[in-house]
C-alpha cells in the first residue's frame, strides 16, 4: 500500500487500510552510518531509507547489507602449489 505517515506516497509493505504496522507506526529517519547510501529517500521529514523501515537495526551487528557506499574487501589466499605436480600436469 501507499504510505500516509513519514514517507508519504511511497510504495509501502508496512502499512494496512488501519496505518502502519512497523514497531512504533512509522519509519525511523536515517542514521550517519547511511549517509552517502543510493537507497536513501529524501522527504519533508527528514531522510529515510527505502529499504528498511529502521536502520539502526541494520548496522547493529556490522555493515548494512544493503548499503551501496560500503565496500567489503574479500581475502583470498594464495594456495601453496607443489611445484612436482605441477609440472606434471598438462
Amino acid at each position: 500500500m501507499i504510505c500516509t505517515t513519514v514517507r508519504n506516497g511511497d510504495e509501502c509493505v508496512f502499512m494496512s487500510a488501519k496505518g502502519c504496522k512497523y514497531n512504533g507506526g512509522e519509519c525511523k529517519p536515517i542514521i550517519e552510518q547511511c549517509e552517502g547510501c543510493q537507497k536513501i529517500v529524501e522527504k519533508e521529514s527528514g531522510k529515510y531509507c527505502t529499504v528498511a523501515p529502521d536502520p539502526e537495526m541494520k548496522w547493529r551487528n556490522g555493515n548494512c547489507n544493503m548499503a551501496t557506499h560500503v565496500k567489503v574487501a574479500v581475502e583470498t589466499k594464495k594456495q601453496k602449489i607443489n611445484p612436482i605436480k605441477a609440472s606434471k600436469r598438462r
